[in-house]
């Protein structure tokens, strides 16, 4: 065995077991959360919960933040939307975060000086400069909010009337509750085969994964919208910072660490859209997958310092890593045709159907049993349809493994915290909002042939048990490399 053989087989099999220890303990989290499922409550209410509900006259001052950039499509219907929530306006602080440079500054002084006209309390707060992106807008808004208590909600967020009263009593209850964090839901879900698989996507994180970890006392993350924060705990965990590009996730572990409990609600929904466009779902996705490795950087060491369990630890490693697996998928698909080349003329049984298989479809079974727990917990009533998006999710999650590859490098070894945000086109779209074109949708078409060329190779050879593999790996970056092409 050469030394370039010896180094393909070693690489290979670290990633693929790699994946696999990461699908075994989405098992884990499933567990979890089955475990818990009767104490939850998953299906949306409307009656605010009676055990914590408030007399309107013991309702403390609420901040609610809106962190706006040239968002002209939504930036009125979130603002509208906010002020809609049913709370007592002289205790309801809203400031829009306006960070805009476009159209969006104008709408927003309009809307915010007609709500004002109409008894709300709205104030525009506006930077010179756009230092800490999102996170700095938020730091300067606490330090002039009135709020003991400070609710965020992204631009194409709408949050439902009851959601202040449902959410702020908990707090003040419990005082030593960070956060209470709602569910999203989706009001364009059925826009698209994109949206429906992003949909179910969404919904294991929310319905399985958040669950299980709130309700189980491990580490569990704000999603930077649909929460209402402790404005003592955020200050108590060294306030909003921008070293990372998911400022959400980095406070969320810096609370925790210090001691402040969170409370998840699975049943208080906010509807919010989903990107319509493949470079949009992209272009969140590599935010979310770059900022979750810086913020692994920063805050595992903290995590593996503290006086907690080691399964706390170990969950909030797999938590804070778990986008490292795009990386390890897109190497996989680099590798198996050279290691099929290496071992052309030789026996290595490890790499037959059978034991890859044994490697392949626990690793796949995990999270695909987890997508279908969640539809049937979260959508009862229509968990049957949705479970057949499966195999689309299945096919974009490898599609984006080489651009989620590239935000996993980037945020392991760069320390550029530039904020990008997600194009939001609205229910009716004013203004064409455009990702900055990039070399990657190229490199997705060129994997997809080299992919494809594997398969003809493994169709010669006979070894057939990884076709379907490689046969989704082609379709994926397939896919979505000519569909960011064409949008762009």
């Amino acid at each position: 065995m050469s030394v370039l053989s010896s180094f393909v087989l070693v690489i290979y099999t670290l990633c693929s077991l790699f994946i696999l220890v990461y699908g075994i303990n989405t098992c884990v989290v499933i567990y979890l959360f089955l475990r818990k499922r009767k104490e939850v409550r998953l299906l949306p209410r409307t009656e605010v919960d009676a055990s914590v509900a408030m007399a309107e006259k013991d309702l403390p001052v609420v901040t609610t933040q809106i962190p706006l950039y040239n968002e002209l499509n939504v930036a009125e219907r979130v603002i509208r939307a906010v002020a809609a929530i049913d709370y007592p306006h002289d205790k309801h602080e809203i400031q829009v975060l306006d960070d805009s440079d476009d159209e969006t500054r104008e709408l927003v002084d309009t809307v915010a000086a007609e709500l004002s006209s109409k008894g709300h309390w709205v104030e525009v707060i506006r930077r010179k400069d756009r230092i800490g992106y999102k996170a700095g807008a938020l730091q300067l808004g606490m330090e002039g909010c009135k709020g003991e208590y400070i609710a965020i909600f992204d631009s194409d967020f709408m949050p439902t009337p009851d959601f202040l009263k449902r959410t702020v009593p908990v707090l003040v209850k419990d005082e030593r509750c960070a956060l209470v964090q709602a569910r999203w839901d989706h009001i364009n879900q059925n826009d698209s085969w994109l949206t429906r698989a992003q949909a179910v996507g969404i919904d294991g994180h929310f319905v399985v994964e958040q669950t299980a970890r709130n309700r189980n006392g491990l580490f569990m993350n704000f999603c930077g919208t649909a929460g209402v924060w402790r404005r003592a705990a955020i200050e108590d965990s060294g306030n909003w910072e921008h070293d990372t590009v998911t400022e959400d996730l980095d406070l969320s572990y810096r609370a925790q660490l210090k001691g402040w409990k969170f409370h998840y609600m699975p049943d208080l929904l906010v509807p919010a859209e989903l990107p319509t466009t493949y470079t949009a779902f992209k272009s969140q996705q590599y935010r979310w997958a770059k900022g979750s490795i810086q913020t692994a950087r920063k805050m595992l060491p903290r995590v593996w310092k503290a006086k907690l369990p080691i399964f706390t630890k170990w969950q909030a490693t797999v938590h804070l890593t778990h986008y490292a697996l795009h990386f390890q998928m897109a190497l996989l698909a680099l590798l198996i045709l050279p290691l099929m080349l290496c071992f052309l003329n030789q026996d290595i049984p490890l790499y037959q159907s059978k034991i890859f298989l044994s490697l392949l479809v626990p690793a796949a079974l995990g999270p695909t049993i987890g997508y279908a727990v969640c539809q049937y917990y979260g959508h009862p009533r229509h968990w049957k349809q949705r479970v057949l998006y499966l195999p689309f999710l299945l096919v974009i999650g490898f599609g984006i493994c080489l651009s989620n590859g590239k935000a996993v490098l980037e945020g392991l070894f760069g320390n550029d915290s530039t904020f990008v945000r997600t194009p939001k086109a609205g229910q009716k779209s004013i203004k064409q909002y455009c990702v900055k074109k990039n070399w990657v949708p190229r490199l997705e078409i060129g994997y997809a042939a080299y992919c494809l060329l594997t398969a003809a190779f493994l169709v010669v050879i006979g070894n057939l048990s990884m076709l379907p593999f490689v046969g989704t790996y082609t379709a994926g970056f397939a896919l979505v490399g000519f569909n960011s092409i064409k949008e762009l």
